[in-house]
């Protein structure tokens, strides 16, 4: 699968995307988190909140409890803010 990371998220682990294969025990987009959090010192400073975090599976905005199913992408940023 192909996790994308956007604004500070992808500048406090220093890269915009990356492919992954998770293992099977990891079932929902908290799951990745937790799971990603161990790559490095920059996904784990960038995931030491997950409430701060939004996602979207496939290009459909879901809760960080979402199924990931089969999906092919997810994205990971923070909370869009409009000005």
């Amino acid at each position: 699968m192909r996790v994308l990371y956007f604004a500070w998220v992808r500048e406090t682990i220093g890269v915009g995307e990356e492919a992954v294969h998770p293992p099977e025990a990891v079932r929902t987009v908290a799951d990745l988190i937790a799971w990603l959090s161990a790559k490095s010192a920059g996904h784990a400073a960038a995931f030491a909140e997950p409430a701060r975090l939004r996602a979207a599976v496939d290009q459909r905005f879901v809760a960080l409890d979402s199924a990931l199913g089969d999906a092919r992408e997810v994205a990971i940023f923070p909370p869009v803010t409009g000005g």
